[in-house]
């Protein structure tokens, strides 16, 4: 007899079928399930910020030459550019296969995505470093600007809103690269549809990020230290978990009903079962006894 109750007999089995539970609770449970792997991917896509903090401060030592702080500068850079999108669509693409419980062999995933998205993401990381550099140019001069000068807040507010905008449709953009074969044209307009059809969770998801981020900077520089294995993955995550679903529906849905033809996702959920070799009765199964009176031979 186990501490628990006796371990000789046999249950039911796990149901085919099992209970569906709650976001939250679904969220934590797939997040913990793959734990160590999300840290194991958040170290590999960190690998690829280390450019940027190195240019930092390459950037702003003093101590270095002039020439050679130039050169060191655009050096790194380059490496920025050339790696900074392709990377986070290898890191999204195994996300997406982690939040909605598919099978990601983690390294060959993300290098398989990294290469086969490598033109779009590129793009897309260089529109985004533009992007980042004009915002946080604007948002600080405007605001100066409006110190001295109150109608200069209309475009600090008409600023800080592109950006909030722009920052949600990066809940899609990435997703899209590597779920579809749209257009980078195509892929930015539905991001930014896919974001009016989906407002209140976009902002759910930017107020959990936020926090997680002023968390972040409040803890500075002990959380430095947790950037390499924790925070990136986690937020990526919850991005993924909460708007492909979204992209399921309004993007990928649509195209197969179109077609006439069934989303392949849905596969394993509507197996026919004349086709299966064996027939899955999970939590169906009247429970074995055994007799107890027999002497269990080990």
């Amino acid at each position: 007899m186990g501490f628990f109750g006796g371990y000789e007999n046999a249950g039911p089995g796990v149901p085919k079928n099992p209970e569906k539970k709650t976001a939250p609770a679904k969220f934590f449970e797939i997040y913990f399930r793959r734990f160590w792997k999300l840290m194991t991917l958040n170290l590999i896509y960190f690998i690829f910020y280390i450019p940027f903090f190195a240019m930092m401060s390459v950037a702003f030592s003093e101590n270095i030459p002039k020439n050679l702080k130039i050169l060191g500068v655009c050096a790194l850079a380059l490496l920025v550019i050339l790696t900074f999108g392709p990377a986070t669509a290898g890191f999204i693409k195994v996300l997406r296969n982690y939040s909605q419980e598919r099978n990601a062999f983690l390294w060959s995933d993300f290098v398989k995505a990294f290469k086969s998205n490598y033109k779009q993401a590129l793009i897309m990381g260089i529109i985004d470093l533009i992007f980042a550099a004009g915002f946080i140019t604007a948002v600080v001069s405007y605001n100066e600007w409006a110190a001295q000068n109150t109608v200069m807040y209309i475009p600090f507010i008409i600023c800080l809103s592109c950006m909030l905008m722009f920052i949600l449709m990066h809940f899609y953009i990435y997703l899209l690269i590597v779920s579809t074969t749209l257009s980078l044209k195509n892929i930015i307009k539905n991001s930014f549809l896919l974001v009016g059809v989906s407002l209140k969770k976009c902002i759910f998801t930017l107020f959990i990020a936020a926090f997680l981020v002023l968390i972040i900077v409040f803890l500075y520089p002990y959380s430095f230290f947790a950037l390499p294995f924790f925070p990136i993955s986690f937020l990526g995550f919850l991005i993924c978990f909460n708007c492909y679903p979204v992209i399921r529906e309004y993007v990928i849905d649509p195209y197969y009903a179109q077609r006439g033809e069934e989303n392949p996702e849905y596969s394993y959920v509507n197996q026919n079962e004349d086709e299966a070799v064996f027939e899955d009765k999970g939590g169906q199964e009247a429970p074995i006894k055994v007799d107890k009176k027999k002497k269990i031979i080990k």
